[in-house]
């Protein structure tokens, strides 16, 4: 068996990102940018007030106290057209274009108005109180990169470079397809011998969580009619992901039923608990990737593998983060597969992070998924841990 590395090597190779696709800036949210956007307007615009006040030389209030005309008025939108001279002010207001001929702006605490008159009290420096036209960026300044995911920040930023369109990368589309004649979607009428099939809705959401388009192809019987036309129905998608019928029993088709449909073999079975039974292939140049049935299982997988794969095809960094805590508990010795067991955060006021994993680890308890905060990595032939010996962890991100 290969290791989870070397795994994860080859379900990367040759992945190339989706073609962009040209959205308007308000659909944009979670896409992630496909080019580089370059500004298209200066922000601001125009020199503005960065406070209320008066728009004032000053040359003219070097020498304080100093009683200036007031001319006009300037506020957001609608800018006085005239110039100040020596002598003169503006009434002017915070985001207010600057008049020509101001270069200062006094904040009108330091002021004292009298009808068209006002006394200002306190010197000022040119620039004060200024926004200088491109003070926070230019026309032609490139601030956001390719590969960056669009949120509310970014998308406001986009606005203010006044980009209404934005290419981003395409989601890409992965067909989920659920297998075994035990399984049944929820809400339908359940036999003795069935379960809820929990793999397919909990992979469509993770697909989508992650940047992709799911399409649920169903669940396929365990005959070879079924998995067929199912199979048939992923062309044109980016990725065909399968739970279930990978293992060993005879009911277990999957494999066989793709190879006749062309698969190209890339591996099966990889020393990873839990997970033994993955595979990965390309279907007609799909990429393939053939999860375990268990619902644990499925989801340690996909999380380890199909998320690196949907970031690859969205042109952004496969690697999922890691980070060092310190045991709270004894763990055993390891044998020779690399361990993914479920666990609890503990953040002290020290800094440190304490993992306790659980004490149920079995591949089909959903309950200490759901409920868990991160993975405890064990390598294979890790000794026998004790409480407070470093170790690794893999967080697992709010609503996975």
């Amino acid at each position: 068996m290969i290791t989870v590395d070397i795994a994860l090597e080859r379900v990367l190779a040759g992945l190339v990102p989706t073609a962009p696709e040209t959205l308007p800036l308000p659909q944009t949210l979670g896409r992630v940018l496909a080019e580089n956007a370059t500004a298209r307007l200066a922000h601001p615009p125009v020199d503005v007030s960065a406070m209320d006040g008066y728009a004032v030389r000053a040359a003219d209030i070097a020498a304080v106290p100093a009683t200036l005309d007031i001319i006009g008025e300037s506020g957001a939108g609608h800018p006085y057209d005239g110039r100040v001279g020596p002598g003169q002010a503006v009434r002017i207001f915070t985001g207010a274009p600057m008049p020509a001929g101001a270069d200062s702006v006094v904040m009108q605490e330091d002021t004292c108005r009298d009808g068209n008159s006002v006394a200002v009290t306190e010197p000022q420096s040119p620039h004060r109180h200024v926004r200088s036209k491109g003070g926070d960026f230019s026309v032609g300044q490139t601030l956001l990169a390719a590969g960056t995911v669009m949120g509310p920040r970014q998308i406001g930023l986009a606005a203010a470079m006044n980009l209404p369109w934005l290419p981003v990368r395409r989601r890409p589309r992965v067909a989920i397809l659920s297998t075994g004649d035990e399984i049944v979607m929820p809400g339908e009428p359940i036999a003795a011998a069935q379960i809820v099939s929990s793999n397919g809705p909990a992979l469509a959401a993770l697909v989508t969580q992650h940047g992709g388009e799911p399409i649920q192809l169903g669940i396929a019987r365990d005959s070879r009619d079924s998995l067929n036309a199912m199979i048939k129905a992923a062309a044109g998608c980016d990725l065909l992901v399968t739970s279930g019928g990978a293992s060993v029993g005879d009911y277990d088709l999957v494999q066989d039923v793709l190879a006749e449909n062309g698969l190209e073999l890339n591996f099966w079975k990889i020393a990873i608990r839990p997970g033994k039974p993955l595979m990965s292939g390309m279907l007609n140049h799909v990429p393939v990737l053939g999860l375990p049935g268990n619902p644990v299982s499925a989801m340690v997988c996909a999380y380890l593998f199909l998320v690196p794969m949907l970031r690859s095809l969205l042109g952004l960094p496969a690697a999922l983060p890691l980070q060092a805590a310190v045991l709270g508990c004894a763990v055993k010795a390891n044998d020779g597969r690399q361990d993914y067991q479920r666990a609890t955060l503990d953040h002290r006021p020290d800094g440190s992070v304490i993992v306790t994993p659980f004490q149920r680890q079995d591949s089909a308890v959903m309950s200490g998924l759901a409920s868990a905060d991160c993975l405890l990595i064990r390598p294979p032939h890790a000794p026998e841990g004790r409480p407070g010996d470093p170790a690794t962890i893999m967080p697992l991100p709010a609503g996975f």
